[in-house]
């Protein structure tokens, strides 16, 4: 049930919802106002969990079909007793009396205290034995022990100073018990941090032969008091002086924590993808005119190199003479690069000359830079790549300084109990600005999980640059449609898509092992 004060449901809003086609717990929803607040009301058929939450404005409640094993542990949890029930109505009755009917209806057998005494009056309907019983005992002050099918029954402070006594004198056994050396070949740790593992408390009393660490005894951990190990580094062998028995507590704990490390294959995907569009347009143009005089009237302009247009000019039955054209051009603004296209065209006529070149171009690129960096590395173990190059800078001091440009993958992976991974990576993609003195990083620091063989997309940089130019003659390239005679232009557009994708494998003991 969710409940919002001081709340006003709209009155299409206030009703009954059948639910039951969606296959959920929840069969009906109704919707009401009650006392001046909302109310939400969820009818939910059968065993069930849910979870709620709020988002900004949004409650979200989820609820979850439990299966009758879940539903089973739930009710343990919530009452521990699954005893045959029964029925008891006695009054003023001895407890001893009691504790036996109880004993003798599960088919126990009961040993109890001769300091067990006492009446007790009670009456329960249907109540699990073992509920029973412990009702008795703690109305009594007394305290069980059962071993297999007997029951022990005797006062609390009686059965805790019996189990203290026992405790002391398994202690004074283990204080008389011969201490064995024992040699213990340790096969994928390090010997030293098993050591540091069996060994919490640290002191002496251990040895080694000259090739390892000292060891030292402890009154903690697994070693005994009279306990001592040390570690021969060399052979990686544990050398431990103990009872028999705490020996084999030691060797249980070695076989849990000397096993192969699970390893992980990281595969990391970088893609860099450039395309590049530009546009360049422009104009040159002259012309030369002869007066009366036969002396040329020369608009003049600056080229570096000369064209033949106009260059043979003869008029008929007079003087021949040549034009230079780069001294005849009044507009020379041709497309920048000299890879441009151009259309020239000139016209002779009995007393003048005109030259006309259009030049042009276009260029579009496109380049894809995949690096695909792979790494093993253990479980819990940071591993790092580096691929690239290091480039020399100069200090402020004239020191030259170096750095590193290229890909670089640091990553550490946690293997989860369910063979997923965590990891903790930092990918980083540097290259050498333009220019030369600087450089460019792209980088990603994260912590993802993720399933064993599955390809995560980290993260991802999109940039575009757009560069427009204009070359005119002021006001003259202002005109409106003539102005285009006075002018040139050039536009370029690139686009860079760096993308970064991560592949975890785990890594199988008998690939490994190969």
């Amino acid at each position: 049930m969710v409940r919002v004060e001081d709340y006003e449901v709209p009155s299409e809003l206030r009703r009954r919802l059948d639910v039951v086609d969606f296959a959920t717990s929840v069969h009906f929803v109704n919707v009401y106002r009650e006392e001046g607040d909302a109310v939400i009301e969820l009818e939910i058929n059968g065993a069930y969990d849910y979870l709620a939450y709020q988002a900004d404005n949004r409650m979200t409640i989820d609820v979850q079909t439990l299966t009758p094993e879940e539903a089973e542990a739930r009710l343990k949890e919530q009452f521990p007793y699954s005893g045959e029930k029964l029925s008891l109505s006695f009054q003023d009755i001895e407890v001893r009396n009691v504790l036996q009917l109880i004993a003798d209806y599960v088919g126990l057998n009961l040993v109890a205290s001769d300091s067990i005494s006492g009446n007790i009056t009670l009456r329960l309907q249907n109540v699990p034995w073992d509920q029973a019983l412990d009702l008795v005992l703690k109305t009594k002050g007394l305290d069980k022990r059962q071993t297999g099918n007997v029951l022990l029954v005797a006062p609390a402070q009686e059965i805790a100073e019996r189990e203290r006594l026992e405790l002391e004198s398994q202690q004074q056994v283990e204080q008389l018990a011969p201490l064995v050396t024992e040699f213990v070949q340790i096969n994928y740790a390090k010997a030293s941090e098993i050591l540091s593992v069996i060994q919490t408390g640290a002191g002496g009393g251990g040895g080694s032969d000259g090739e390892g660490e000292e060891g030292g005894s402890s009154s903690s951990g697994f070693l005994s008091s009279r306990g001592s190990a040390s570690v021969d580094a060399r052979t990686n062998t544990l050398i431990l002086r103990d009872t028999a028995s705490n020996l084999e507590r030691i060797r249980e704990a070695i076989r849990i924590f000397d096993v192969p490390v699970r390893q992980v294959l990281i595969e990391a995907r970088v893609v860099a993808a450039r395309t590049s569009v530009g546009k360049e347009l422009g104009i040159r143009w002259g012309g030369n005119v002869n007066n009366a005089s036969d002396t040329p009237v020369v608009a003049s302009g600056s080229l570096d190199q000369t064209s033949s247009i106009g260059s043979d000019l003869n008029t008929s039955g007079g003087t021949s003479y040549e034009m230079s054209y780069p001294d005849a051009l009044v507009v020379d603004l041709p497309a920048a690069n000299s890879n441009a296209s151009s259309f020239a065209i000139g016209v002779a006529a009995f007393d003048y000359a005109l030259d006309l070149e259009l030049s042009a171009l276009e260029t579009r690129g496109s380049a894809e830079v995949v690096s695909q960096p792979k790494i093993v590395t253990s479980d819990g173990q940071e591993a790092y790549i580096i691929s690239g190059q290091s480039i020399p800078f100069t200090g402020e001091d004239g020191e030259t300084i170096f750095r590193d440009a290229g890909l670089s993958l640091r990553v550490t992976p946690q293997i989860t109990p369910d063979n997923r991974m965590v990891l903790d990576l930092i990918v980083t993609q540097d290259s050498l600005a333009a220019g030369g003195n600087a450089i460019d990083t792209n980088s990603v620091t994260t912590q993802v999980l993720v399933d064993n063989g599955e390809t995560l997309v980290l993260g991802g940089v999109y940039r575009t640059e757009a560069v427009t130019t204009v070359n005119k003659t002021p006001l003259l390239g202002d005109l409106p449609v003539l102005g285009a005679l006075f002018k040139r232009s050039s536009t370029s557009e690139e686009k860079t898509e760096l993308l970064i994708f991560i592949t975890p494998k785990l890594v199988r003991e008998g690939l490994a092992s190969n």
